[in-house]
């Protein structure tokens, strides 16, 4: 009975670990930005593993692997997967978990004998993090055609290389097209990053959907003057407005309550000298909300604060959309299938949103689509000590196990 089968955890565990040995960094965590040289090795590691385990793997044009064990009859495949690159101080879960997961789980079905009525696929998209290319989730925008593939190689990185230029570098720029095959189904495993199930004591969380994502990136020119013999009244300091600015973020999340949220990540200055006026600031606002409505809310009035601070400070203030996605449902059959299997197994569940975004929103807009969440300790996240216990790493697989064969015996209507 497939409903008694259990993933090998150790195995499991075993690939994260040796996965996390590239591009180590102290404190645990990794760091794999997407296209260098690490995510090139983690990359081939990845896709030695898929060949190992005799399955169909094809790369396409925008970096996107997708390995193929065959069923009983052909057609889309019920898919699994997630991403394998990271932020600059990341740690051993975000995105690898789902991955290997898929592969752990392809091994039982192989090591058992056990022949799917459809094909079961396991992916690892390109650039989801988005800290060297945006917008994130890139290579999953791309494959379901939410960004053309001539746009997506022309983009160019924080450190001025192209997307195009660096797939062809570490030769992962492949033949495959983009958009990309629609599977049947699609499920994602995730570390929660955040702290709601852990708070909870809650051992899966089935994710009932993606918020909005608004990334900004903001450019402030003033003027570049002496920081003693400026008179405060007629300065036009950057400094001053890139901080008022993020002060300002924060207030407004505050304000809007609910599930608003609001971050300066990155911010530059320069001549970023002790005794001197910046003459020109950048940074990032990222908004994030479960609601349209709310999320465009929010992006209005930063925008009247913009306008308001331009005007007040006299400075030339420029805006560059970054990333820009609307929130997202998951698949209720899904949902309902991860929440009913749980239980089945014996984990307390819950129904939650994510924070963060993740390569299943972008899978959502072509097939039913959904995702397993497992806690993450204290909530933390990209971070070398993001940390998830063993046992909930093996029963989120062995979650995602269970829901893949059932999804594969549903009916979607196809």
């Amino acid at each position: 009975m497939t409903d008694d089968l259990r993933i090998n955890g150790e195995r499991l565990l075993g690939r994260i670990e040796e996965l996390a040995l590239i591009g180590a960094i102290d404190g645990g965590g990794s760091c794999r930005l997407a296209l260098t040289d690490e995510d090139r090795a983690g990359r081939d590691l990845v896709v030695t593993w898929m060949k190992d385990l005799g399955l169909d793997v094809s790369i396409d044009a925008i970096g996107n692997v997708v390995a193929v064990r065959p069923g009983k009859t052909d057609g889309p495949p019920t898919m699994t997967g997630s991403h394998i690159d990271t932020v600059k101080t990341g740690g051993r879960y975000d995105g690898n978990l789902g991955v290997l997961a898929g592969l752990e789980i392809i091994e039982c079905l192989s090591e058992n004998g056990i022949e799917t009525e459809h094909p079961v696929a396991v992916a690892f998209f390109t650039d989801e993090e988005g800290s060297r290319f945006a917008p994130d989730m890139l290579g999953s925008l791309v494959y379901v055609g939410g960004m053309t593939l001539e746009e997506a190689l022309d983009i160019e990185g924080v450190d001025g290389t192209k997307v195009g230029d660096e797939l062809e570098r570490i030769n992962y720029r492949g033949t495959s097209p983009c958009p990309g095959p629609s599977p049947r189904a699609f499920v994602e495993l995730h570390i929660e990053q955040g702290p709601v199930l852990e708070a909870e004591r809650v051992t899966i969380g089935a994710v009932t959907g993606v918020q909005g994502i608004s990334w900004t990136e903001i450019s402030i020119t003033g003027e570049s003057n002496h920081a003693g013999t400026t008179p405060m009244s007629l300065r036009h300091d950057s400094g001053y407005g890139a901080t008022a600015i993020s002060a300002y973020v924060r207030e407004l999340a505050l304000e809007m309550g609910g599930s608003q949220v609001a971050t300066v990540g990155r911010l530059e200055l320069h001549p970023n000298l002790v005794n001197v006026v910046a003459g020109s600031a950048t940074l990032t606002v990222d908004l994030r909300n479960t609601i349209e409505a709310n999320l465009l809310e929010a992006e209005n009035k930063l925008n009247d604060f913009l306008t308001n601070l331009s005007s007040k400070e006299g400075l030339a203030i420029e805006k560059r959309e970054l990333a820009r996605f609307e929130p997202v449902d998951f698949s209720e059959q899904v949902v309902n299938t991860v929440e009913e299997i749980s239980t089945r197994l014996g984990h307390s569940v819950m129904r939650l949103p994510s924070g963060a975004g993740h390569d299943a929103q972008m899978m959502a807009r072509v097939c039913p689509t959904g995702m397993v969440f497992v806690p993450s300790h204290k909530g933390i996240s990209h971070n070398p000590q993001e940390h998830t216990d063993s046992d909930d790493l093996v029963a989120g697989c062995n979650v995602l196990f269970q829901t893949i064969l059932d999804l594969d015996k549903k009916d979607f209507g196809s």
